[in-house]
């Protein structure tokens, strides 16, 4: 027969609230992983793209440097007006299994390509206000990543759509100290947006109901089949609803640069740049199926929730503390004649994210917890330039960017694994004044493997499939 809420024991009643409490926190939970590693983006320079970074802080130029050392803007003599525009084309297909807490298979398909195409722009400003000083202003986005897949596929209880973006702006300045060195300063305003959405395993959360129930002994072993069966008529595999929640914040932070011309045809350059904390403010909204309204609005269930404070899966704010991490990078460069040969090492301070905890405005809907524990990575390239004639340049590069991620912390959200980048570009100088530069990239990604559990205890098993290729164009101006 239907199950009434009136048959469990009035002891059990609580663990409602605490089931359906389990599924919130899922749903409004930001990624695993805001994840070239993880979601970190080095596309602000066409130029250097096309040498896979490698010489991005010496090679000169490039007005990037106004984001990404701003010591090194002493080698733009004069005024630069750069725009970049990156687009990024990124693949990540499943294969594999998914089953509920009770190991049924959950329905669905492998979710479609969850990669998609999205522009990164960037813009700069740079000029030398005089003989030891110049100043530099750059827009520019250093950390992003999208996916999304098809609303019923089976993974939908971990993940259907995840976008997280920073936008920097970056004010510069660098102070030659001697025809050798130079040191730089920058400080970054940077918004921060995220939106993600989830499915909501309602059958899932009325398992994890008797399952607490028969942990507390409140439900008699005996009964608990029985239980399931009944449960099973009232919330039946399938009665999923849809989380989403959307919310930003500006942070601020800071970084610094030193340049050194090592010989008349060497440069080195190092340049560290802080971590920048968030406190991300949005709102939660749900889409509810038919029976599950009805069953919270029920005689039985209705006045345990007003004695909560509040209806869960309705309309709340939230917040929850983000923190964009921390990187510091060693550029080198090598002119000569007819080529440049530059090597880039860059390390990112992911472990930084050790849990994410949510809060909710709504008082029925507790802290959400994530725990990352996210390892540091590193950046290596290789790469150069050579100049057919006065006008033509040829580059070329390769680099191996590892990840953050492992198993126990890689889920569908953000799929990543170590990549490995293969660059081509070239650069066309129209006249003394303007330059333009174009490049391509394809991303190899290693197989992503996955084994997350969702909060209502949906197993999603497989691997992932990544790769990308990216194509990113440059006009410079010099005044």
């Amino acid at each position: 027969m239907p199950m009434s809420f009136r048959s469990l024991p009035g002891a059990a009643r609580p663990f409602t609230l605490a089931a359906l409490s389990l599924a919130i926190a899922g749903a409004l939970v930001l990624p695993q992983g805001a994840h070239a590693s993880a979601f970190q983006l080095k596309e602000d320079s066409a130029k250097s793209m096309g040498r896979a970074y490698a010489g991005s802080m010496t090679a000169g130029g490039d007005a990037s440097v106004v984001a990404n050392n701003p010591a090194a803007m002493t080698e733009l003599d004069g005024t630069y007006l750069q725009a970049d525009v990156t687009a990024i084309n990124f693949s990540a297909k499943y294969s594999g299994t998914a089953h509920d807490a009770l190991g049924r298979p959950i329905s669905g398909g492998n979710g479609g390509d969850a990669g998609t195409t999205l522009p990164i722009p960037s813009l700069f400003i740079a000029s030398k206000v005089s003989d030891r000083v110049h100043l530099g202003l750059g827009f520019s986005v250093p950390f992003g990543f999208q996916t999304e897949y098809d609303n019923n596929w089976m993974g939908r209880y971990h993940s259907i759509k995840s976008r997280f973006e920073s936008l920097d702006s970056t004010l510069s300045a660098s102070f030659d100290v001697n025809d050798k060195f130079s040191l730089g300063a920058s400080v970054i305003a940077q918004k921060t947006s995220a939106e993600l959405t989830s499915a909501i395993n309602f059958n899932g959360v009325a398992l994890g109901l008797i399952q607490q129930g028969a942990a507390a002994g409140l439900i008699p072993p005996q009964a608990v089949p029985t239980y399931l069966q009944q449960i099973g008529a009232v919330v039946p595999p399938g009665s999923d609803g849809l989380a989403r929640i959307k919310g930003d914040d500006w942070g601020y932070g800071w970084q610094l640069g030193a340049f050194w011309k090592l010989t008349p045809n060497d440069k080195l350059a190092f340049n560290y740049r802080s971590k920048i904390s968030h406190t991300l403010q949005g709102t939660g909204n749900f889409t509810v199926p038919a029976n599950v309204t009805a069953l919270l609005s029920s005689p039985q269930i209705a006045p345990l929730l007003a004695g909560a404070g509040g209806v869960p899966f309705t309309h709340t704010t939230g917040t929850a503390g983000f923190t964009t991490p921390a990187s510091a990078g060693f550029s080198y460069w090598h002119q000569a004649e007819k080529f440049g040969l530059g090597i880039d090492l860059d390390w990112t301070k992911w472990d930084v994210f050790k849990e994410l905890r949510v809060r909710y405005g709504n008082p029925a809907q507790p802290d959400s917890v994530e725990t990352f524990n996210w390892r540091n990575t590193w950046y290596a390239s290789i790469g150069g330039d050579y100049y057919v004639n006065d006008k033509l340049t040829l580059r070329a590069g390769i680099s191996v960017d590892t990840t953050p991620t492992y198993s126990a912390t890689r889920d569908a959200r953000v799929p990543d694994s170590t990549r490995k980048f293969a660059a081509v570009g070239l650069g066309y100088k129209a006249s003394d004044n303007f330059e333009i530069n174009a490049s391509y990239a394809h991303i190899f990604v290693n197989h992503a493997h996955v084994n997350s559990v969702s909060p209502t205890g949906d197993v999603l098993t497989g691997d992932f499939d990544d790769y990308g290729n990216l194509l990113s164009l440059s006009a410079q101006y010099k005044f």
